[in-house]
């Protein structure tokens, strides 16, 4: 396949697009000028997209168990399928379509479902916070894999060529679905409502891929009085922080007309600094999106954010988080410090925050403040309009933040407000918090067999594991854990 690469202007690349086939795309908008880097073949030439072949396994010698239906999961159940093997997923949550009607009720600030809410559900916590298919590692796996087998269930061609793919929280859960679809119809099986009980954990004959997801705060629980290995590990907490989205345009789209942004698409933002030796970093950028309430403790707050497949409300949100190291997690968050099982300190920690979130509101209501004052160290008088369905209520973010995370953002906010003009302002508010960017825990694993080191037939995978940090890397991580398995010697 012969191709090229072009830089050209979004007007420009708008016609390229009608007459070749793309391979890859990106916008570029470091000068005042946007372009846009394409890589294009002719359509008559282009290499036919890779469909996966899923063996019918009803009658297979050979099954694995997978708990959690998340992307690890489902990927994991497919990857199997592709093998002759059978897959049997279990999955705590509900089937895609009865999950909306929990979310539904959340929304509403009707009452949490703790079974069935943003994070636990068939598709697991991304299905609908936002459906964004980017890693940053390069190391992980053949990530143009999970782009195809997205695009075989239903996913837009630009999944396959975007540099940031999105497929949006509209159109994952019809994907989801016919994953289950097809994994159910090739002799594999789903079941809901199915919680996974460790109390139990034995060898059953068949190998297990624990794909539990970063939320499953129970299970690391049982896990950890089963003698499963467990470890403490760094991660990231924070706030989620929602602009304008004409203003977010206008910063880093240097005040393109409206007709340029139709053709390219809302503007988003990754940025990173510094402060005392911790990362401060935007994570899950939504151009165009909602803030959602995305706990699974009835005493907890948690925000995270996501985008419908256009992207077009009136609002930009992401998370700004803290770098966070495991000798933090013995420092006093509230009134207390944490004591527990030492891989489990780092979940403590972010349960105490959740609820001292919550006490603010004593309601799926979030705690507020406006930027510059949460900077400056000052009440709220009021609040601007915000995407946040359940509501947002006052609340001083400055005072009651541990330290770590106050000062990062404090600093965090004034350096991305010194690079980018207009960005740190009393227009934008912070809610908090943002606790779920990342697992505290790892389930340790041999890292070349994959294997749980303390339980031989256990296969830790995905974000729960502590190996993964979103879709795309927890897909490529169930991948692998079944490619392991399919390659051992009891299933050559």
């Amino acid at each position: 396949m012969d191709s090229k690469q072009v830089i050209v202007s979004p007007e420009q690349a708008q016609e390229i697009q009608q007459h070749y086939r793309i391979i890859k795309r990106s916008v570029d908008a470091r000068q005042r000028e946007l372009k846009v880097h394409l890589t294009v073949c002719d359509p008559d030439e282009a290499i036919p997209y890779t469909s996966p072949v899923y063996q019918d396994v009803h009658h297979s010698p050979h099954c694995v168990e997978i708990v959690g239906a998340g992307p690890a999961g489902l990927f994991a159940a497919l990857t199997l399928l592709e093998h002759g093997i059978k897959p049997i997923v279990y999955e705590r949550g509900k089937e895609v379509s009865e999950r909306k009607k929990d979310i539904a009720l959340l929304n509403r600030n009707e009452g949490l479902n703790p079974e069935s809410n943003y994070c636990f559900g068939e598709g697991g916590a991304g299905t609908f916070s936002d459906g964004k298919l980017f890693s940053r590692s390069k190391k992980r796996g053949n990530m143009q894999r999970v782009m195809e087998i997205f695009h075989y269930f239903g996913a837009d061609d630009k999944v396959l060529y975007e540099a940031h793919a999105h497929i949006g929280s509209d159109k994952l859960p019809s994907i989801i679905k016919r994953m289950r679809e097809c994994i159910i119809e090739h002799g594999g099986e789903i079941h809901f409502n199915a919680k996974f009980r460790v109390e139990s954990l034995e060898f059953r004959g068949a190998p297990i891929i624990l794909a539990i997801g970063h939320s499953a705060h129970d299970t690391y629980r049982e896990l950890a009085a089963a003698g499963v290995a467990l470890e403490a590990k760094g991660c990231a907490m924070g706030v989620r922080i929602e602009h304008p989205q004409t203003l977010i345009n206008d910063i880093f789209y240097h005040h393109q007309p409206q007709s340029v942004i139709d053709l390219v698409g809302n503007a988003s933002y990754s940025l990173v600094t510094q402060v005392n030796g911790r990362g401060v970093y935007s994570f899950c950028m939504c151009p165009g999106g909602h803030i959602v309430p995305a706990g699974s403790m009835a005493e907890g707050c948690v925000v995270n954010g996501m985008s419908a497949s256009h992207r077009n409300s009136p609002f930009a949100n992401s998370g700004m988080v803290v770098e966070l190291h495991p000798d933090d997690f013995g420092v006093a968050v509230d009134d207390g410090r944490c004591t527990m099982h030492d891989g489990l300190i780092g979940l403590e920690w972010q349960e105490r925050l959740e609820h001292l979130a919550w006490e603010q509101t004593h309601s799926t209501q979030a705690p507020a403040q406006r930027m510059c004052d949460f900077v400056e160290g000052r009440a709220s008088q009021s609040l601007p309009d915000c995407s946040y369905l359940p509501g947002i209520v006052p609340s001083r973010l400055d005072q009651w933040l541990p330290e770590p995370i106050r000062n990062g953002l404090q600093q965090g906010f004034r350096d991305f407000g010194r690079k980018y003009k207009g960005f740190l302002t009393n227009e934008a508010v912070i809610l908090g918090v943002e606790s779920r960017s990342s697992s505290p825990v790892r389930i340790v694993r041999n890292p070349e067999t994959m294997q749980s080191v303390s339980h031989s037939w256990l296969y830790p995978c995905g974000e729960g594991a502590g190996y993964a940090g979103g879709i795309t890397s927890s897909a490529l991580d169930g991948i692998k854990a079944a490619e392991t398995i399919c390659l051992s010697e009891a299933y050559k």
